[in-house]
């Protein structure tokens, strides 16, 4: 089915032209003012609006302001022979998203930019469904988050998954792995089939090795009967081996084995298996330390990080604490049954200065404590634990004589930054951890543009 475009232009010369020159790619409707581009509008979803800055009683950026405020809006794009750079910045604050001038509109350039814009919005509405299906399934220990470090792990996740290829996932502990790995199998041709966790790190080497790959009765002392490991157990699924940098020599031979043939015996057989099993590992160590400090077999090494993710530590994207410290909250509130909905102020400055060692898992655990202890409405400072109150980094600067919402100490967050880089957007953006596109919606949300 081809993408539907309004054009919108009261030169019937113009609408017929454009309409004669991107019909074959799209399905294309014309308006000839804005009156009745609305009613097509509210009648019809179009997936992209394009739109003279000229238009009878009333101007484009008008209309495009309109067409945004649709459950569905479509990408708008403005054009005009009034080109100036001020027009187009206030054309980009009001929603547009693109900006053409008519007089220098080259039809190869158009089918460009529309179709960027399209593959724009197709991937942002791919990584909303993804956190929806992460959401629904896992919750959202380390997958909310509109940080750009997040979303390319969204878009990463989403890339990897359908494919057979093994997964290395890296990062601090309590950063998020093993529901990014569930995740990637969720979202695979494997998600009917089994999910089977080893925590490496917690068996000694022998019970290590049968734990995965099984044993035949009497293979050693208290093996009494045959046990089938993991391995066997995952079959046509996924095997997620958390803390891969843990296991010994033995175990890694056998692994780069399976790696390479997909075959195994059991302990105390010499039967050879074969599994069709994707494996996803984790690890909080450098394992390129352990290689060259000869810990780690160089080869499984390589074997492993066929696709290699790094989850970031959240000290690295602060921007997302309040998104992640207000979803801990409902879920706390809801599990004890306390009426607390929101944060004051001294709460999401101390929040935001504690540096997180133990990561996204240390603030569940401490938005928990929090909502146990809170006797009002909101949670303050008094409530948090005493390592998070005592935190020190970086000053928010968010005022403390009053209490603020999560939205309200938001758009402080984006005035101290806009503050501290000049009134740069982008340096601010990246200064909280925010996309751009991210960082100009919420500009136009707290009525920032003008900053």
């Amino acid at each position: 089915m081809k993408p539907t475009l309004l054009i919108v232009d009261d030169e019937k010369t113009t609408r017929d032209g454009l309409r004669a020159a991107l019909e074959d790619r799209y399905d294309v409707y014309v308006a000839e003012d804005a009156k009745a581009a609305m009613e097509l509008l509210e009648r019809e979803h179009f997936d992209v609006m394009l739109t003279d800055f000229r238009l009878p009683n009333e101007d484009g950026m008008k209309l495009i302001a309109r067409a945004k405020s649709l459950s569905k809006p479509p990408i708008c794009i403005l054009m005009t022979a009034y080109g100036s750079e001020e027009l187009a910045v206030d054309a980009m604050k009001r929603g547009a998203d693109d900006y053409i001038a008519k007089g220098r509109l080259q039809i190869d350039e158009l089918e460009m930019r529309i179709a960027r814009a399209l593959k724009q919005q197709n991937l942002e509405v791919e990584n909303v469904s993804l956190r929806k299906q992460l959401d629904s399934k896992f919750g959202l220990e380390n997958i909310v988050g509109e940080s750009p470090v997040m979303r390319e792990i969204f878009e990463i996740v989403q890339q990897v998954a359908p494919t057979r290829a093994t997964v290395l996932l890296g990062g601090e502990s309590g950063t998020g792995k093993e529901l990014v790995a569930k995740a990637i199998h969720q979202l695979s041709p494997r998600a009917k089939q089994p999910f089977v966790t080893v925590h490496c790190a917690a068996l000694a080497p022998t019970l290590l090795e049968s734990e995965l790959f099984g044993h035949e009765k009497g293979a050693f002392t208290g093996a009494h009967e045959r046990r089938v490991g993991r391995f066997e157990q995952a079959q046509g699924g996924t095997l997620f081996l958390d803390e891969i940098g843990e296991i010994d020599a033995t175990i890694q031979v056998k692994l780069l084995r399976f790696l390479g043939e997909r075959t195994f015996e059991r302990v105390g057989s010499n039967k050879t298996l074969t599994a069709d099993v994707r494996l996803v590992a984790a690890t909080n160590k450098n394992l390129e330390e352990l290689v060259k400090a000869g810990k780690f077999r160089e080869d499984l090494f390589f074997r492993l990080r066929v696709m290699e993710i790094h989850l970031p530590p959240l000290r690295e994207r602060t921007g997302d604490i309040p998104l992640l410290a207000q979803r801990f909250l409902r879920e706390f509130a809801g599990e004890n049954g306390k009426p607390v909905n929101d944060f004051t102020a001294d709460a999401l400055q101390a929040l935001m200065n504690y540096p997180w060692p133990g990561n996204v898992r240390e603030l569940r655990t401490a938005i928990e404590h929090s909502v146990v202890l809170c006797r009002g409405e909101k949670i303050s400072a008094r409530d948090l634990p005493p390592s998070v109150r005592g935190g020190r980094a970086v000053e928010t600067q968010l005022s403390p004589e009053k209490a603020l919402t999560v939205k309200e100490a938001e758009k402080q967050l984006i005035i101290r930054a806009l503050k501290e880089t000049d009134g740069n957007r982008t340096l601010a953006a990246d200064k909280i951890g925010m996309s751009r596109r991210t960082f100009h919606r919420k500009l136009h949300t707290y009525h920032l543009e003008g900053f």
